[in-house]
């Protein structure tokens, strides 16, 4: 059974910085890509950024492209995404996922398995 279990979360003010983390268990997490996706209350979920198993090919939206970075760090099993600058339309609880597609999929109907997830509150 696959499980993923984010952390890092926190309040900040706008302009401020956090780094989150993803640690995916149950698979073998080199052969596997990895997203983020973002859900504001009253919102969709969204694709936020991905990170390939091929090549640790990266993929962001376009609002957090130059802001935001993923990487992976296999002999942990985990993802980060650091996010900096960060304003008020970041807030939302923020949700990894692994998929065995390259390049991985940016729809969350594509995904199976989520964690609970890491809330992110920017104040203005």
């Amino acid at each position: 059974q696959v499980r993923v279990v984010e952390s890092g979360g926190g309040s900040v003010e706008a302009g401020g910085s956090l780094r989150l983390s993803c640690y995916a268990s149950g698979t073998t997490f080199s052969s596997y890509s990895i997203a983020w996706f973002r859900q504001a209350p009253g919102k969709e979920r969204e694709f936020v950024a991905a990170i390939s198993w091929s090549y640790s090919t990266q993929y962001y939206t376009d609002s957090v492209k130059g802001r935001f970075t993923i990487s992976r760090d296999n002999s942990v099993n985990t993802v980060y995404l650091q996010m900096i600058n960060l304003n008020p339309d970041d807030s939302a609880n923020y949700y990894c996922t692994v998929h065995a597609d390259h390049p991985p999929p940016r729809t969350q109907g594509a995904y199976r398995y989520w964690g609970q997830g890491t809330q992110v509150t920017v104040s203005s």
